[in-house]
């Protein structure tokens, strides 16, 4: 394997910066090869033992990677979930998606725990999408780091006051402040000589994504059961399991399990209930190799039910064989490649529009001038208004929900009377 031109002048530039300020951000897009370059900028750098923290999907192509060249340091690789088990002693970090450390405004449990144990080491910050939601999220993530360029700051609240446009927010009968609006321009200035970006444009690529739009009548158990829900916010099978959707968050979602024919009852068991999309799929893609993104867990037992063997939700599995893979939204929308697919098909949509944009480019590469996707939506179903809200780079909120489906507030008072029954 070869380095492509711009990747071995981005390792250059990348490795200087690692030299003076012991932190870099790489921030490439998606199948530019931000793994590669990180990978020489390691070796560049002169490390002997590096520990690269990604998700699992992604283990397999980052340690093909390497094993493609003749580095001459050691390489670890695992999940952010799994930093409390290593014990060695590393001298470089490599923070894959690194926005996953990011929430803001207190630190989540893995960036404190990452910190804790990595903060004094040279380290590489690797993401296509470094600020999905807000550029407030840099702060978290530069403090991963002793040297972050933030230090002066000892939280994020002090930080918020020079860079944020603190507003409030009235959720009900409480306020709290939103820190989401960040001023970029004077972000920039602080940290524009810690972080390298570079384009799919910049590299060359050329793809375009078709998306169309595939609708399926699904059984009429299923648009029952979504009518009785909206009206009761509550149902009760024979066997006496319930569906119960005492708040408008679990009416929204107990609709969008409904649309693609799953189920998941008040005590936490599941339930296929109607197999329309997965037949659909089954029958109109056999001909060709597709990769899958499903939402909920029971998604995916629709789909090997009907699939059988053809299915598999390994990535080796689905680059070495003529199998379809199936992975979910959340855990499969950055960091791999499905490029061996000719299509992507999605059974279901994420309410967040950052798995919407995330998701979508994993067909791509260099050569590759055309992504057709194809979106399988319940006729009548939320999916159509969830796409379009994530389309326009929105997340798909409650009070959307509310407003599309006309759910007046006061109707879930009266849900303790309707249990009673």
């Amino acid at each position: 394997m070869e380095l492509r031109k711009y990747q071995i002048y981005l390792s250059n530039e990348a490795t200087e910066i690692l030299k003076q300020k012991k932190i870099v951000a790489l921030c490439m897009e998606v199948r530019t090869g931000k793994t590669l370059t990180s990978l020489q900028t390691a070796n560049n750098f002169g490390a002997k033992n590096v520990l690269f923290v990604t998700k699992i999907k992604a283990f397999s192509s980052i340690q093909w990677d390497y094993d493609q060249m003749d580095y001459n340091f050691k390489l670890t690789i695992i999940n952010k979930e799994s930093l409390h088990k290593i014990h060695d002693t590393f001298d470089l970090v490599i923070y894959d998606e690194f926005h996953g450390f990011s929430a803001y405004p207190k630190p989540s449990t893995y960036q404190k725990l990452a910190r804790e144990k990595y903060s004094h080491l040279p380290m590489i910050l690797l993401s296509g999408t470094p600020t999905p939601e807000s550029h407030s999220q840099w702060y978290h993530s530069f403090q991963l780091s002793d040297n972050s360029p933030f230090n002066e700051y000892s939280n994020f609240y002090k930080w918020a006051k020079d860079f944020v446009n603190v507003k409030v927010k009235h959720l009900g009968y409480a306020q709290v402040n939103d820190y989401s609006e960040a001023d970029i321009k004077h972000i920039n200035r602080r940290i524009k000589n810690h972080v390298l970006t570079f384009t799919q444009k910049e590299a060359g690529f050329t793809s375009n994504i078709n998306e169309l739009m595939l609708e399926v009548e699904m059984k009429p158990i299923t648009y029952q059961l979504i009518d009785r829900l909206k009206k009761d916010l509550v149902v009760k099978n024979a066997q006496g399991q319930v569906i119960l959707a005492d708040t408008g968050v679990k009416l929204q979602q107990k609709i969008h399990q409904l649309c693609s024919g799953t189920c998941k009852f008040e005590d936490g068991s599941s339930k296929v209930i109607d197999f329309s999309k997965s037949e659909f799929i089954r029958d109109n893609f056999s001909e060709h190799k597709i990769g899958i993104f499903y939402k909920f867990k029971e998604e995916y037992s629709a789909l090997k039910s009907i699939l059988g063997d053809k299915l598999t939700n390994d990535l080796d599995d689905f680059n070495s064989s003529d199998k379809w893979i199936a992975l979910q939204i959340q855990s499969g929308r950055e960091g791999i490649s499905l490029k061996e697919a000719k299509y992507l098909v999605y059974y279901n949509i994420d309410f967040s529009a950052v798995s919407y944009w995330q998701s979508r480019d994993r067909l791509t590469t260099m050569d590759r001038k055309e992504n057709q996707i194809f979106w399988i939506f319940a006729k009548n179903g939320i999916e159509s208004k969830i796409y379009k809200t994530v389309l326009g780079k929105k997340d798909y909120t409650l009070s959307i929900f509310k407003k599309d489906f006309n759910i007046n507030s006061e109707k879930f008072k009266e849900i303790p009377n309707r249990l009673k029954r």
